[in-house]
Formats: C-alpha cells, structure tokens, sequence
C-alpha cells in the first residue's frame, strides 16, 4: 500500500468521517476510502541525517558569484550545519500534525488533505492549492485562522490538498494534466466533503489547477482568487503598446518578470524535458534537493524573509525539503513540468464562469500581469497588490494572504 510506511493511521474514525466514508462513491460505484492519518516521518530520520552528514561540500566556493548563478556555497553549508545540528524534525513534524490530515482514493490516486473546520455554520468552503517546490507545509500559518471567525463575521472551511505525487498523495498516470487533477479535487470537495459550492485559491501549479476549476465546476466553484496565472505574461514592450499606466512598484514586477525569463527559468525547460535526470540525480541525496529546491526559494521570495510578517526562514526551509526526501516525492513532483509542457497559454480567453475573480500581485512573485490582462481571463471583481511577500505568500506574508482569502467572502456566490 502506497501509505503503509509513511503513515500511522488514526482511530478510531470521528462520526462524520464514518458517514462521509460510508456515503462518498466513485464514479465507478467504488468507495472513497476516506480515512484520517496522522505523520510520522521520524523512523527515515537516522537515514536522512546519515546521508546529509556524509555529503561532502567544496571547501570554497569556485567563484565569487551572487544567488543569481544558484545558491550559494556558504548559504548550503550553514543550512546543511542546522540540519544535523539544532533542526527537530520531531518538533516540525509535531507542528504538521496540529491540523486533521486524511486521505481519499479519488480515480485510483490516494489524494492527501488537510481540512480544518470552522464552528461558523455559515463558514464558506474554500480550497488552497499549492504548486512546485511547495507542499501543503507553505499555507499551514493561514489554515486555523481563516477558520477563525473575523470581526465581519466571515470564516472559512479550509482545504488544502497534495499535488498528485507531492508528499503523501499518489503520483498520477503517465499521462495526467492539471485538468485531470481539477476534477479530482472537484470530485474531492464535491462528493467526498460534500460542499456543493465553494471558493479557490492557487498559487504556481495551483493557479493552473485552480483556473481549470474555475472554467470547468463553474455551479461549484463559486470565488476564485490567484496569484498566479496559466496565461503567458506580456512583455515590458506588449504593456508600452497597449498604454497600461504602471506603479513603481509594478515596473518592478515586469523587470523580474524578464529577469526571470532571462535567467531563472532553467528549471523549468529540465523538467519539462528531461524530468528523470534531475529527479533520479537527486532522489536520495538530500542536501542536492536542498540545493537545488532552495535556491528557488530564496530567489523566488522577498529578499526580506524571516522578518516580520514573513514566516520564511531556515527552519520552514528544511522543513519543505525534509518532506520532498522523507516521502520519496521530489522525482514525481518534477514530473508535473513535463506532463503540463504548455500550461503558460499564449492566447487570453475568457473563463465560462460568471463567478469573481480576485487577483493580488505580490511584489517579488516571478511574474506580472497587469489588471488589464487579468480581467481578460475572467470575472475579475478586484485587483490587489502588495510590497511585501512573493511566490509563497502563505509563509512569505500570511497576514497579506489571509485577507486576500477572506475578502473572497464580500463576492462569494452561494
């Protein structure tokens, strides 16, 4: 069984576990399977530890370069130095624990998922969809709270799955697309949670997800919000041509855009092209995913990270890497690129939804889209931004997230 070794099963099953097990059906008149677990990743520690002391890293660095040629020797080493120093997976592994985790079988993939919910009744169901190198880890700072009820009376049910083959859900059919994925997590907060309707966030991978959700369940997904987009995003020059007006800050944001393009996206064209070789090169080598993955995320956040309000900083790090090796899923996660080769869409079309859109551009995200783009794509209700935070503003800047989920609410279509 694909979860034997990586999960202690939690009984017995809570009364409305029993019934939605009882009650959910596939498509094909099987059962959902939904059951609760509980993490416990600490037996492969030993393991982890002995492989990343045993790394050997270069005493200097070759040359004198910045994060832009990747990361940066002395960076990995002290990373390395906390991971089998002062790093208490036990403790981080008890913080993942602190929300309900299940698991469903959902077309022949086992679909992991938090759900935390609200004592509001008039709670709205809303589902967090995260993309590559993140994991279900980056939104937990934002899941209780948006439970909470606010001072306008607005509080959510919070869903937030794995990725097919990202940490304990299943890696899907060689031929899986985000579309695929779109309806099973329809399926998953339709007839496996049973909420008729309900509202979206996505981020990277997620934003693709999420939008198809939007086009496709348009009686179910009723509020959408992105930070992130699958449409390619226009140039300096496009923007110039079209006499869209920019912020300081927004120019910003298109520099970083073509910066990206320029320099930043090797990873992309490896693992849309050439997913085994990365994924097998680095399937148990630790300290290489922690290489490889956080450069990315260093690059991809504000420069800023681990000050106040931001989350980031080394502990949440090696947390994230610690659950690409302890699960075995940094080679099925890669291969997302290469199922989805032209997820970045070169023609703007408008969704087949009259549900609203929220759209918030966070300073140091990798790209750019002006409102103008964006009302292209859907019902967009409101256009945000903010000068802190980047591509994981669940960790970045979660007070900035939380209220960009919550005025979801003012629009949300029930």
């Amino acid at each position: 069984m694909f979860l034997s070794a990586r999960l202690r099963l939690l009984l017995p099953l809570t009364s409305l576990t029993l019934l939605v097990s009882a009650t959910a059906k596939l498509r094909d008149g099987g059962n959902f399977n939904l059951l609760p677990f509980h993490i416990d990743l600490s037996p492969q520690l030993p393991h982890l530890k002995s492989l990343v002391q045993q790394t050997q890293l270069p005493e200097k660095a070759l040359y004198a370069t910045g994060p832009e040629k990747g990361m940066q020797l002395d960076v990995l080493k002290e990373l390395k130095s906390e991971w089998v120093g002062s790093y208490d997976w036990d403790k981080e592994q008890e913080q993942l624990n602190s929300v309900s985790h299940f698991t469903a079988q959902i077309e022949n993939i086992t679909v992991h998922f938090v759900h935390e919910k609200s004592e509001n009744p008039n709670a709205i169901p809303v589902v967090l969809l995260h993309g590559w190198p993140g994991s279900f880890h980056e939104y937990l700072p934002v899941v209780k709270p948006l439970t909470e009820t606010s001072s306008t009376g607005i509080s959510y049910h919070v869903v937030v799955p794995s990725l097919p083959g990202f940490s304990f859900s299943s890696p899907p059919p060689l031929n899986w697309t985000i579309d695929d994925t779109a309806r099973v997590y329809n399926t998953l907060m339709t007839q496996v949670l049973g909420y008729e309707k309900y509202a979206l966030h996505g981020s990277d991978w997620g934003s693709g997800v999420g939008y198809s959700m939007y086009n496709s369940f348009n009686t179910s997904v009723r509020a959408s919000h992105f930070i992130f987009l699958p449409f390619l995003p226009p140039t300096a020059t496009e923007i110039e041509a079209n006499n869209i007006t920019l912020t300081d800050d927004e120019k910003f944001s298109v520099a970083r855009t073509e910066e990206w393009w320029t320099n930043d996206h090797g990873y992309f064209l490896i693992q849309g092209t050439k997913p085994n070789d990365i994924g097998l090169a680095l399937y148990d080598n630790p300290v290489g995913i922690l290489a490889y993955v956080g450069a990315e995320v260093l690059r991809w956040s504000d420069p800023r990270a681990g000050t106040p309000p931001s989350l980031l900083n080394s502990t949440n790090l090696l947390t994230l890497v610690s659950l690409y090796h302890l699960t075995h899923t940094f080679l099925s996660s890669v291969w997302i690129y290469a199922q989805n080769a032209n997820v970045l869409s070169t023609v703007y079309t408008k969704a087949l939804t009259d549900a609203p859109m929220l759209y918030t551009q966070y300073k140091y995200n990798l790209q750019f889209w002006p409102e103008e783009y964006v009302a292209k794509v859907g019902n967009l209700v409101a256009y945000n931004a903010h000068d802190f935070g980047g591509h994981f503003p669940g960790l970045d800047n979660p007070p900035a997230l939380i209220e960009d989920i919550r005025s979801m609410a003012k629009y949300f279509k029930a």
